[in-house]
């Protein structure tokens, strides 16, 4: 690993869904703690990115792909357009529970010398400050919304089955405000489906096209959220400086 090592804490932002652990990187940042939402604010001291890992497949080959800082390196910075390609600066550490999964992975972090900011890949199948897989989270919906299972059968089927159902209620509120989004934005990747409402259409337009299919085109092109972005973020998930007004001479 060519980034030297630092300790980075990052926060539990939804309390009952996220979960990071802490990895030895260069200096230590620590956590702001609560702001006026109740939600934790973000534990890095300056703007970071998240992009996808372009690894496809499952967690246990991502693991292992993980090895070689090389193989998937950004070749420019995508915060300042920097044409030089950025330096491996280590690791975070992130849970993740998927049907077959329960515990840490490691997400690779780079560094742009000219901005000095970093640009994390996360893997495909986890969504940014969920901890609970994709795969996870739409089988629950599905069952939940479009197969009108109760709760309990509806965390069975996404092998949950001892989830309280806060947890469950939590992706229902936030996936229905995300329906009318979705429904305009994977118009490009399917057909307009016939539905009575916004929530079927979205649901039966998402399992057309498949959940980390949909997920990678909303992520990587319009920078979008399949359940919405946590309210402490900026919109669509991006930092933005604002620069002052030039006064006119």
């Amino acid at each position: 690993m060519d980034g030297g090592g630092i300790s980075v804490i990052p926060v539990a932002v939804d309390f009952l869904d996220v979960g990071f652990c802490e990895v030895s990187t260069r200096r230590a940042v620590k956590p702001s703690g609560l702001n006026q939402s109740r939600e934790l604010a973000l534990p890095e001291g300056g703007p970071s990115m998240q992009s996808l890992h372009p690894h496809r497949g499952t967690i246990q080959e991502y693991l292992q792909e993980l090895s070689d800082p090389s193989r998937y390196r950004p070749d420019h910075c995508p915060l300042c357009r920097g044409r030089e390609p950025l330096r491996a600066h280590g690791f975070y550490c992130r849970t993740l529970v998927d049907v077959n999964y329960d515990g840490a992975i490691p997400v690779r972090r780079y560094l742009c010398l000219l901005c000095k900011r970093t640009v994390s890949l996360l893997p495909e199948f986890a969504l940014p400050y969920l901890r609970f897989s994709i795969q996870v989270i739409g089988l629950f919906l599905v069952s939940r919304l479009l197969q009108r299972r109760t709760l309990r059968a509806a965390a069975a089927a996404a092998s949950q089955p001892n989830m309280p159902y806060q947890r469950g209620q939590f992706w229902v509120r936030r996936f229905q405000q995300q329906t009318v989004t979705l429904c305009g934005a994977l118009v490009s990747l399917t057909p307009v489906v016939p539905a009575t409402d916004f929530l079927t259409r979205a649901l039966q337009m998402l399992e057309g096209i498949g959940w980390i299919v949909a997920h990678r085109f909303l992520f990587a092109e319009l920078r979008a959220h399949l359940l919405g972005w946590p309210r402490f973020l900026v919109p669509h998930g991006c930092r933005i400086n604002l620069l002052p007004a030039s006064s006119s001479s």
